[in-house]
């Protein structure tokens, strides 16, 4: 499964139309990689992806734990995080990628430090996501509460 997701979002042809599952390890794996990006992966982060992808794809615990492991291994085996997002970028429609970036800002803002090297990649992420300054700011209101 995780050869051909890899295939499917890095091989040499454009990644249209990602099958429901592909796109939801995707997006969770783009979740797990933005926590990792200030150096920890702790705990807060872990709950903070599991419970978005429950509330976004309406997951049992077990099947949200199920879907970030699968994650966790795309994330590891994926290139630079540059490839990784203009891939999803092909295959997800401009509204679902704005809500990405709002759970993104969830996760980065979960352990209550917003470190440098976070927001360096959330400005990377929307930008290659091709989400506007004017959405990814509405979109860290919004995951600010």
């Amino acid at each position: 499964m995780l050869d051909k997701l890899l295939n499917s979002l890095f091989g040499s042809e454009k990644p249209d139309d990602l099958p429901d599952a592909d796109a939801r390890v995707a997006l969770t794996a783009l979740l797990v990689r933005i926590a990792k990006s200030d150096g920890q992966y702790d705990t807060t982060e872990q709950d903070q992806i599991r419970e978005i992808v429950a509330e976004r794809y309406d997951l049992t615990p077990e099947l949200a734990q199920d879907l970030m492991f699968h994650a966790e291994e795309l994330e590891s085996q994926a290139p630079d995080t540059v490839r990784f997002t203009e891939a999803i970028k092909s295959a997800v429609p401009y509204e679902d990628r704005t809500e990405v970036v709002a759970a993104a800002w969830r996760v980065v803002l979960a352990d209550g430090d917003r470190a440098d090297e976070e927001d360096a990649l959330m400005r990377l992420i929307a930008k290659f996501l091709g989400i506007s300054d004017r959405d990814s700011h509405i979109a860290r209101q919004k995951a600010a509460g």
